[in-house]
């Protein structure tokens, strides 16, 4: 089963300005939520610039990987 039909990306904002914008101090939320159970599976705290480029490797893969797949490999990310 592909990683997208098990889990869901969630990427909290901490201001509303987008990341390239942000002050180097905004720290954003990226999170990967089982779909099935709701829990959260997958957790990072970055600054925003880099949360943003955390969130499009993560969509990617989610897009691309089965689910056992992509747990494996951002499972060992530090972020």
């Amino acid at each position: 089963m592909r990683a997208r039909d098990e889990y869901r990306l969630i990427v909290t904002r901490a201001g509303h300005v987008p990341a390239w914008l942000a002050h180097p101090s905004r720290i954003d939320h990226v999170e990967v939520v089982e779909v099935r159970s709701g829990e959260v599976v997958l957790f990072w705290d970055r600054p925003a610039a880099e949360a943003a480029r955390l969130a499009r490797a993560v969509r990617r893969d989610l897009l691309s990987l089965d689910g056992g797949e992509f747990i494996a490999r951002w499972s060992t990310v530090d972020g």
